[in-house]
């Protein structure tokens, strides 16, 4: 009792703090996460520890990058759970706030395993953190309209390593900053925020931007960042004071800057996280150059594919009557890809080239309306706040439930258990409980509750009920017998009185150690008795059943190939060796039936390393390819076992078929199901190319297979030989991945296997060739470069394609790619009017994080599947606007769509009944504010 009191101390404690804090800074919250003291920084800014947190631990760290003293600590949670861990803050209602997050891994747990995990803002999912340089900081910002009292900022649903949080910050904003007519429906996902023309590296922020919003140098280097910059641009800058304008404000320092394009052009591309999909985006402008009467100064901006918004002209000294003050135009509603590539052009009676100072972008995030029995929880919960489970939190269902709470899955869930068995709970039973309509299982038993059963009967759903071991009070209610689905009461070890109500026949209770209940404790005692009978009769037939099964099988075992002799080639049988070791999910077929079915060997479709693939038909006319293994030599022998083993355990649409095996007079061959349109490396190097748009599908079809192998089997499998040789092509151009001769499962419980290295030159990853460690991000490595060849129509090693000093596809790509020359790795075989640079840009990209030198860098299959079916849906974006989609296109892409980050099911009409996304004069043209 005395260490809860302590605890509710130091909480309100850490409250008054955060009160101290705001008086310096209206409205500012600064939480050194993992702190321990209270300091100011060198901004002027006041830092409070995040010490009255009871969960999580805390981790002192060491940067090369940064020595502020809010970048040596961190607090980090548990990774083996399924909790959110949540800071609340309070705010005010009905005001506007930024909310920042950041996050320094630093090694914290000497596991170099970069972390990814979730970050929410109460029930709405805010965003995946995910760290791929231990010395880098990520940023997480957000704007939005506070609806309640305080707000909770939590993380959770670690994918790799521990959730952790380094800095979290809190910024009042003022007036009508920000202001949308879709807030109270979305808030804004800060995208890029930038300082053109500055003249460091160093961004913008407190004490120079009063709300300390961080403006980002156009200098700050990092992947793909405002590259592909039009010849041409000048940097300016003044000392004379800009005045501000507008609503937002941005700082005068930033204004003070600007890039101009002397040769009447600014071109940038930048990449947009968590794009595409509805954004707010907003330039800032003012005339820092001395111009002459007359001179003028008119530019457009230009969108590649969407031309309809370059209709608007930029005049500032028109909008502003004079220089030196700032004009604000952009777009409170506009559609953004990914990959942005945006150009001022001036108009043909401008004298002067354009010029840029700032520029805000956002995308639209649609709040969640969180659970149905929020409120109710959240008193529970109050009634707790001194204990750990009592303060976890945000909502009590999203994104994930409070350790004691089961919800269901209804896009608005309600609660359907509360487990608070144990808990040293005192007093009454909380009568919020009772408001839990969609509750079905309730666990208060172990505790130390006193007085009455309240009435549960509005609790309809109500089936398990656990009050035992309490030191419950007054009578059964009555109310309990008329719930319609209750099926077990456990009420023992109480102090109830009366009797036990006659409708609670056929439910399973217990009220034995209720010294003063009344008669009719027997009888319920036999339908505890009753109940277990009956289950024991139903275990004894289920165990006979079992046996008799059993005993069939094995005399079905019994019967001989030779009994099977003249049966069609699809009917299962087990008449080799191999069959009782690999169960029955390969057929065993005889040598006469292959010689049968390819006619003796006769048309040849194939050759490996393994052997020779033969063409083949059934009676039934199924079409089928037998592979042949070469000869017998022990490891010919290993990979045939090797593939069988793997190939009987498995099944998926993007996996080729395995239908059976031959092991007769020393030959061993494979059966599989014939795939009409050969290997991919055929399509991609011979004379049959396709598109763009049919190699991404291809792609997806691949990464699922190889999704599949990871995540769908347990234990995982690991392809270990990946190479468009290996994804062949069904009669309807639908790929599935093949030959698993050096294919291993992986090992539960260690992050790796050790293997002797196999695989092929080119596709083989580095740090598996050196380390003989392999892992499931071996196979992700391959597909980086399937999927580069897939871009450029290479072969990943080549002696004269890559240049004089490069036979690596790797390297070579990337030497374009990081000097923003996506351009330079195209199959030329692709007509410029056949792709999106958009997609292909996000594929290159995604190839990229593929290719990382070290595993826990690269991304999982999940996460390559999920880019891949965007950039499939910017495809058809761009070819339905071209005037619809071409047979070639029109094969279904229907489970890609359903996952893609612009699924129109959740964000196609940000206005409610207002058309969000039709192209109007009224979208188009720029807002000045």
């Amino acid at each position: 009792m005395v260490r809860d009191t302590l605890l509710l101390l130091c909480l309100l404690v850490s409250t008054c703090l955060f009160t101290s804090s705001s008086a310096q800074s209206p409205g500012f919250v600064s939480l050194d996460c993992g702190g321990a003291e209270p300091f100011t920084d060198e901004l002027g800014l006041k830092w409070l520890p995040d010490n009255h947190l009871l969960f999580g631990a805390t981790a002192t760290i060491s940067s090369p990058n940064q020595t502020k003293t809010q970048y040596t600590t961190l607090r980090h949670f548990p990774a083996d759970d399924s909790r959110k861990y949540c800071y609340t803050l309070n705010v005010t209602s009905r005001s506007r706030y930024l909310i920042r997050a950041t996050f320094l891994y630093g090694n914290f747990d000497s596991n170099n395993v970069y972390p990814k995990f979730d970050i929410s803002l109460g029930a709405t999912h805010w965003t995946t953190v995910v760290i791929s340089d231990a010395n880098v900081i990520e940023k997480a910002e957000l704007v939005f309209l506070a609806s309640s009292p305080s707000v909770s900022v939590c993380l959770s649903n670690a994918t790799t390593g521990q959730p952790f949080i380094s800095t979290l910050e809190l910024r009042q904003l003022n007036g009508s900053m920000y202001l949308t007519e879709y807030e109270d429906s979305f808030h804004l996902s800060v995208a890029a925020r930038i300082n053109f023309g500055a003249e460091t590296e160093d961004s913008v922020r407190y004490p120079d931007d009063p709300y300390d919003r961080i403006w980002e140098s156009d200098l700050l280097k990092k992947a793909n960042y405002l590259v592909d910059v039009a010849a041409g641009t000048k940097r300016v800058s003044t000392k004379y004071p800009v005045e501000p304008a507008g609503n937002d404000r941005p700082p005068e320092k930033v204004m003070q800057t600007a890039v101009v394009g002397t040769n009447g052009s600014l071109t940038y591309r930048m990449n947009l996280e968590g794009f595409p999909g509805y954004g707010w985006a907003f330039t800032y402008f003012a005339e820092i150059e001395e111009l002459a009467d007359d001179e003028s100064r008119k530019f457009r901006l230009v969108l590649p594919d969407q031309p309809e918004y370059s209709k608007a002209i930029v005049n500032i000294r028109e909008n502003t009557q004079r220089g030196y003050k700032v004009y604000e135009p952009g777009y409170y509603n506009i559609t953004l890809p990914y990959v942005l590539n945006f150009r001022f052009a001036k108009t043909a009676d401008s004298s002067r080239g354009p010029i840029l100072n700032a520029m805000e972008i956002s995308k639209y995030l649609q709040k969640s309306d969180g659970s149905v029995d929020a409120t109710v929880m959240a008193n529970v919960a109050s009634l707790y706040s001194s204990t750990v489970w009592g303060q976890e939190g945000g909502d009590p269902c999203l994104p994930s439930p409070w350790s004691w709470v089961v919800c269901n899955s209804d896009p608005q869930p309600r609660v359907v258990a509360v487990k608070l068995s144990n808990k040293n709970l005192t007093g009454d039973i909380p009568s919020d409980l009772t408001k839990l309509t969609g509750l079905v299982e309730l666990w208060l038993d172990g505790n130390s509750l006193t007085d009455q059963i309240p009435d549960f009967s509005g609790c309809t759903n109500l089936k398990i009920i656990h009050l035992e071991n309490n030191r419950l009070t007054g009578k059964i209610p009555s109310s309990l017998a008329k719930l319609p689905n209750l099926t077990e009461l456990y009420l023992q070890n109480n102090m109830l009185s009366g009797r036990i109500p006659s409708g609670l026949k056929g439910v399973v209770s217990n009220f034995t150690g209720n010294s003063n209940l009344g008669k009719g404790e027997g009888k319920k005692l036999g339908v505890i008795i009753g109940a277990s009978v009956g289950a024991s009769v139903l275990l004894i037939a289920t165990v006979f059943s079992c046996i008799w099964l059993c005993k069939a099988n094995k005399n079905s075992k019994r019967k001989t190939s030779a009994e099977f002799t003249n049966r069609p080639l699809h009917v299962q049988r087990a008449s080799s060796t191999l069959s009782d070791a690999h169960g029955d999910g390969g057929q065993c077929f005889t040598l006469f039936e292959m010689e049968e079915a390819t006619k003796k060997f006769e048309k040849r479709i194939g050759s490996g390393g393994f052997g020779i693939v033969y063409y083949g038909k059934t009676r039934e006319g199924k079409e089928i390819a037998v592979k042949v293994l070469g000869n017998n030599s022990y490891q010919g022998k290993r990979e045939f076992e090797n593939e069988v083993t793997l190939l009987s355990r498995i099944h998926h649409r993007n996996l080729v078929q395995f239908l059976g095996y031959c092991q007769e007079e020393g030959r061993n061959m494979l059966v599989y199901e014939f795939m009409h349109n050969g290997t991919l490396k055929e399509h991609l190097y011979g004379e049959r190319r396709m598109s763009w748009i049919k190699r991404l599908e291809i792609a997806e079809d691949a990464a699922r297979g190889i999704e599949y192998l990871h995540t769908g089997c347990v234990p995982a499998i690991i392809h270990r030989d990946l190479k468009t040789s290996n994804i062949l092509l069904d009669k309807h151009m639908r790929a599935k991945v093949s030959d698993f001769g050096l294919s291993k499962f992986a090992v539960d419980g260690t992050s790796h296997v050790s293997s002797i290295v196999r695989g092929t030159v080119g596709y083989l990853d580095p740090e598996y060739y050196i380390s003989q460690q392999l892992t499931e991000k071996s196979d992700v490595y391959s597909f980086g470069v399937i999927l580069l060849e897939l871009i450029s129509g290479q072969e990943a090693i080549s002696n004269e394609n890559f240049g004089a000093n490069c036979r690596n596809i790797v390297q070579w790509a990337k030497m374009h790619i990081d000097n923003g020359d996506i351009r330079g790795i195209i199959d030329p075989a692709l007509a410029e009017d056949d792709y999106s640079l958009q997609s292909m840009w996000k594929i290159a990209e995604k190839a990229l994080l593929c290719v990382r030198p070290h595993g826990n860098m690269r991304p999982s299959m999940s996460e390559v599947q999920k880019d891949i079916q965007d950039a499939i849906r910017i495809e058809k974006e761009v070819l339905a606007a071209r005037g619809g989609l071409s047979d070639e296109f029109s094969r279904s892409s229907a489970h890609s769509q359903s996952s893609s980050l612009m699924n129109m099911g959740t964000t196609h009409d940000l206005a409610g009944s207002h058309n969000f996304v039709s192209i109007d004069e009224s979208v188009l043209q720029p807002k000045a504010r």
